[in-house]
């Protein structure tokens, strides 16, 4: 058996890596491309534009990793049942339980590669390519992506809500047009707080600096002659501060705040449950997130459908067509997965399904037909 596994995984990893090296390939000339016109026009020349476009390829192989498998292991195995390899390892012992299983065990490698390329190696390199972008054209931003943010606590024994608004992050991390509004519990606005620049630390600490500040406070009652109207302003009192800097506590920490500024697809799966723990605790509406993070978190288990959708073309007989004409097919499969998948999510938040339900069900009903042909071919042909 040892001898049969190692047959398998080498060949069906050697058509893996040649798929993805060919899908890459693609994808880096593609962006190559975009990028050297964007450095072109800054004169940072060619080399900058080819290592950003090398940058990029760990994002790139994530989206791409359960299709390269799909791909790899339909070729891999259809040639090996066109070559009859296949079939004398079914006659030594190699039964159909057997087989699954020792594609299940290579599907395990190929989820857990994409989970760590996923949520470790493409974020990272993704907010390199940002900052080296950012270092290069002179824009100390990052993007253009602002964010607005929640957040509920005590102030002086009464609830007050606070509205923040994020214009944009450096590539550094810090905050730019950073502006808090209070609210009292009755929806009343208590004070207006303007920074240029912020930075927050991993408790919540806010460092504001060239801070204005602007304060309503409620005056003391005074009597009032019944005959004269009372305008609204009365009674308030409205302080203006002008501070260089100033520190502000809160419970939306880095993390938090670094989530609401990526885009979803960006971010890892333990950012995405943090941002959807903190849009809960809220009380705002964190269904397109929660999708998000669970298709995040079922994504690497998508190589195992892959993996199961691959199986039944190696019990196909080897007149029934050509390699390319299965390769054909199973990339119609992973196309077909992939917009599924995309058509589940948007649905899901129209009709505000159960979010792992959403996620989980492309993968279970491919899954489910994979199977469902593979013990088909089995029993009857």
């Amino acid at each position: 058996m040892r001898t049969v596994r190692r047959l398998l995984y080498r060949d069906i990893l050697g058509s893996v890596l040649f798929v993805s090296a060919a899908f890459l390939s693609l994808f880096y000339f593609i962006d190559f491309v975009d990028e050297l016109e964007r450095m072109s026009r800054i004169g940072a020349g060619a080399a900058r534009a080819a290592l950003l476009s090398l940058m990029v390829l760990p994002g790139h192989l994530y989206e791409l990793m359960p299709i390269a498998v799909l791909i790899g292991s339909i070729f891999s195995l259809a040639r090996m049942a066109q070559s009859s390899e296949f079939t004398i390892l079914r006659t030594g012992g190699l039964g159909p339980r057997r087989a699954l299983a020792l594609l299940a065990t290579l599907a395990l490698g190929f989820a857990a590669l994409t989970f760590v390329v996923g949520d470790y190696m493409a974020p990272y390199f993704d907010k390199q390519a940002d900052a080296m972008r950012a270092r290069l054209s002179g824009n100390v931003a990052s993007g253009n992506r602002g964010a607005w943010l929640k957040e509920h606590k005590l102030v002086d024994g009464k609830d007050h809500s606070f509205a923040i608004n994020v214009g944009q992050a450096t590539a550094s991390g810090a905050l730019q047009d950073v502006r808090i509004f209070e609210f009292d519990a009755n929806g009343g606005l208590v004070s207006r707080i303007e920074a240029k620049t912020a930075k927050v630390d991993g408790k919540g600490q806010w460092l504001l600096s060239e801070v204005e500040r602007t304060d309503w406070l409620a005056k003391p009652a005074q009597p009032v002659d019944a005959k004269k109207a009372r305008r609204a302003d009365d009674a308030l009192a409205v302080t203006h501060w002008r501070l260089p800097s100033m520190s502000w506590d809160s419970s939306l920490h880095a993390g938090v705040v670094a989530a609401a500024l990526l885009p979803t697809v960006s971010m890892s799966t333990i950012e995405l449950y943090r941002y959807t723990e903190h849009l809960s605790a809220q009380e705002q509406s964190a269904q397109a997130q929660n999708i998000a993070f669970w298709r995040k978190a079922f994504y690497p288990f998508a190589c195992f459908v892959m993996v199961a959708l691959a199986l039944p073309f190696a019990y196909l007989h080897g007149r029934s067509g050509g390699i390319s004409l299965k390769v054909f097919g199973g990339i119609m499969l992973g196309i077909s997965f992939v917009l599924l998948n995309n058509v589940a999510g948007h649905v899901g938040i129209l009709n505000n399904w159960t979010p792992w339900v959403v996620a989980a069900s492309p993968s279970l009903a491919y899954l489910g037909l994979s199977l469902a042909a593979f013990g088909w071919l089995v029993r009857y042909r």
